[in-house]
């Protein structure tokens, strides 16, 4: 009868460029694998050097690192098996790097699982797939893998696979022809909305059709505007899953081979797609503070619903010791404003301020006015307003060293409905691929125990009080609507005129979509922020600022 194999998914948060803190992550975790007597120890995609690298790999120092990293990855492995993803050179099949003139270059690298047994290292698997769309631009660093592989363990025969790898029906079918038990993939995918649901959709079809059972590792945290999710999970070959990990949290998920199935014992509850969205905003916060070495934050709290949201995710991120909430009014600030905001920090228990911007906005009116002359009022005095508001924030930023987190949200990026200079001043914009319709969903959410964001925060109407009376609808159309057009614009890329077949009004469409192109240049002086859609304003959605396009 065939032993049972006791398998290790370690869901690590790997840092990018971190050899060193995620050796010491590989270590801890193979020392608890062998007290804890586990046969095989697999972590995720490119965990060696964090995940993306990006032109970090272009860099010879960085092969230098990888040669350095061998000797310990090597000792890691003693008394279990150990899968690690790491870039490796092509140049390097053996368990010593060849080096050769002590360079590298985009055509010098795959993208591994690699295999070490008790010390040594085994083999490599080649991720096959390249993605080059949305976030991803794999084939700038990597060449592709030729073939699948099979690694054999004791009486186990194990399909190796590399994220993208598993998506592509006629890779998981050549990895099945070899007979494997079962298929491990290595994953640093990243988080959007509904992702996660078509990810286990997949997964259970793959295993289905096959009959072959899919343990699936996932990287967890934060990095730059990318947020990976973990909810690492096996299924059985019936397509049922068996384990699932926890989403945002570093951690460990055992299964077990028990000769004929992959079987496990823990399985988590699917959490509310409020609850993943805002969690992947806190982790995309905390993560991007603590990587990058900042440890305070500092906002400009409105009275409005997206600065209440972005202080809430802000204080859940940092805690509230760490956080400083400044009130900006000016003559157009309605007293509720105040009050609600005061409230708020209260509630929170946060640092507050109140800095009215009154007479910064009158000294720069008297320098200007010369300028001006024969120049009738419009914007220009608005922006002025959020100008003000920019400079105290940064000036607090530099002074104490607290990071300024921005508060727009994607359909405000959308149709340049910020300012630059202003609010769009900060390093890190929290709400920048969240849309208005989501961010009241999401202040519910957060009041879903017990009021954190002032009730009439999230039933007044919206506005930038940048004007008497001005409301968002005086300048935009209701968010509900506003929103599916720009998602069918931006996320769906369909033309103004499939926009206005699905039943918008021409007029509004039109206008919608040229507000969004012409904002390009906009968007490009953006702070970063967390990617949390299918496409998000970053890396994933390019489009020249100067051009001639029409529609």
């Amino acid at each position: 009868m065939t032993q049972a194999s006791l398998i290790r998914l370690f869901q690590m948060d790997a840092v990018v460029g971190d050899f060193d803190a995620n050796l010491q992550k590989l270590t801890g975790a193979a020392e608890a694998a062998r007290k804890d007597g586990v046969s095989v120890l697999i972590a995720p995609e490119l965990a060696l050097t964090g995940y993306p690298p990006e032109d970090l790999l272009l860099r010879p120092e960085l092969v230098n690192k990888l040669k350095a990293s061998e000797s310990q990855l090597c000792e890691i492995s003693k008394g279990l098996t150990l899968f690690v993803g790491a870039p490796t050179e092509l140049a390097c099949e053996s368990s010593t790097w060849d080096l050769g003139d002590n360079s590298a270059c985009p055509a010098s690298l795959w993208n591994s699982l690699i295999m070490y047994r008790d010390g040594t290292r085994v083999a490599a698997y080649h991720k096959q797939s390249l993605p080059n769309y949305q976030v991803f631009d794999e084939r700038r660093y990597f060449v592709a893998g030729t073939g699948p592989q099979v690694s054999e363990i004791d009486d186990m025969r194990i399909g190796l696979l590399v994220c993208e790898d598993v998506w592509l029906p006629e890779i998981v079918e050549a990895t099945c022809k070899l007979s494997v038990d079962f298929i491990v993939v290595v994953n640093a995918s990243p988080f959007a909305e509904n992702k996660i649901s078509e990810r286990h959709r997949h997964l259970k079809h793959r295993a289905c059709i096959n009959r072959v059972p899919i343990a699936y590792v996932n990287l967890v945290g934060g990095q730059d505007e990318l947020i990976f999710d973990g909810g690492s999970f096996a299924v059985n070959r019936e397509g049922q899953i068996v384990a699932q990990a926890n989403f945002f949290s570093e951690e460990m998920l055992d299964i077990v081979w028990d000769g004929s199935d992959l079987t496990g014992h823990r399985l988590e509850d699917m959490p509310s797609p409020d609850w993943m969205l805002y969690e992947a905003l806190v982790t995309g916060v905390r993560d991007y503070f603590a990587k990058t070495g900042f440890k305070k934050a500092v906002l400009g709290l409105s009275g409005g619903i997206d600065s209440a949201l972005t202080l809430a995710v802000a204080v859940d991120a940092l805690g509230i010791q760490n956080v400083h909430a400044v009130m900006m009014p000016y003559l157009y600030t309605a007293d509720t404003s105040v009050t609600d905001a005061q409230r708020q920090a209260e509630i929170l228990g946060c640092e507050f301020s109140i800095v009215p911007i009154e007479p910064m906005v009158r000294e720069f009116m008297q320098t200007l006015t010369p300028f001006f002359k024969g120049y009738s009022v419009d914007t220009t005095e608005e922006n002025l307003q959020s100008r003000c508001r920019g400079v105290l924030l940064m000036a607090l930023s530099n002074k104490t060293g607290a990071l300024v987190l921005t508060t727009g949200n994607k359909s405000e990026m959308a149709v340049g409905y910020a300012t630059l200079y202003g609010d769009m001043a900060g390093g890190f914009a929290v709400l920048k691929d969240v849309w208005k319709t989501r961010v009241y969903d999401l202040a519910r959410f957060v009041n879903r125990n017990g009021e954190v964001i002032p009730e009439r925060v999230i039933t007044r109407p919206p506005s930038a009080e940048l004007a008497p009376g001005q409301k968002d609808l005086d300048s935009l159309p209701p968010y509900d609507r506003l929103d599916r057009m720009l998602s069918l614009y931006i996320e769906s890329d369909l033309s103004p005129k499939e926009i206005i077949e699905s039943g918008f009004d021409p007029a509004e469409v039109k206008r919608m979509c040229r507000l969004v192109d012409i904002n390009e240049y906009k968007r490009r002086q953006s702070a970063v922020g967390p990617r949390v859609t299918v496409r998000g304003f970053g890396r994933d959605r390019r489009y020249p600022i100067a051009n001639r396009w029409s529609f």
